[in-house]
């Protein structure tokens, strides 16, 4: 896929159209739960530590902060439910969670640790299927919560710009 980016062709213009579209308006509308995982999936194994990191500071940075302090409720919510430790997200609160970067260091080091783990805590399941909830519109998988579909597609959405500079 990175090559694909990097020389052009079709994949190249999909992605361009995916960032387009990621940059206008709030960064979960106008991309679906299938595209925003489907990217997600395809990006995040061709990061390095530090630009996995980076790629999502920049994408929780989009967000509110409020928007960042729900969204990291909704990782310890889901990680005490799955039974997942995430050291530092435990005792976070208010402003700690608002915080792009305590927030990105935790998802790279999650993603370091366990692969495809961030997909389990926001949708429940281990693929695509888990994150929808099992289906279209499942409760408590990624369509009941944009914020999970905004830091997902905003990571790949993130780490896509920097390739095709």
């Amino acid at each position: 896929m990175l090559d694909s980016l990097l020389q052009g062709g079709p994949d190249r213009d999909d992605y361009q159209d995916f960032l387009n579209r990621y940059d206008q308006g709030p960064p979960y509308a106008g991309i679906s739960d299938d595209e925003a995982i489907g990217r997600y999936q395809q990006v995040a194994p061709e990061l390095s530590p530090d630009a996995y990191q980076q790629s999502a500071q920049d994408a929780l940075g989009r967000m509110a902060p409020e928007e960042r302090a729900q969204f990291g409720q909704l990782l310890q919510q889901r990680a005490q439910q799955q039974g997942v430790d995430l050291p530092g997200l435990g005792q976070a609160r208010g402003e700690q969670l608002q915080d792009p970067g305590m927030l990105a260091q935790l998802l790279s080091g999650l993603h370091q640790q366990q692969p495809g783990m961030l997909g389990q805590l926001l949708g429940g399941g281990g693929g695509a299927g888990g994150l929808l909830g099992g289906g279209s519109g499942g409760a408590g998988g990624m369509l009941g919560n944009p914020l999970a579909k905004a830091a997902l597609a905003g990571i790949a959405a993130m780490a896509a710009k920097r390739m095709l500079r």
